[in-house]
This record gives structure tokens, sequence and C-alpha cells, in this order.
């Protein structure tokens, strides 16, 4: 696995992991903002 792409996956997985303690949170549109974040560091990982 390269550097790179290591560091798109971090990047997804902190997104995710914020926007569901946001959402848990019940910061809804903060949560909502995070998963687009974490959606779009997903799509670099192809």
């Amino acid at each position: 696995m390269s550097l790179q792409r290591l560091a798109w996956l971090l990047a997804t997985l902190t997104g995710l992991v914020t926007a569901l303690l946001l959402f848990i949170t019940g910061y809804y549109g903060y949560a909502g903002v995070s998963l687009a974040v974490a959606v779009s560091a997903a799509i670099n990982l192809r």
C-alpha cells in the first residue's frame, strides 16, 4: 500500500468517525458536512 493511498484511507476513516460522533451528539448539519468530506476523500481511494 502506497503512502498516498494510506493517507486518503486515514482521511476517510477520520471523516466517518467524526460524522458518527457528531450525529450521536445531535449536530446533524456538521455530521452531514463531515460525511461529505469522508465521501470526497473516499473517491480518491480508487
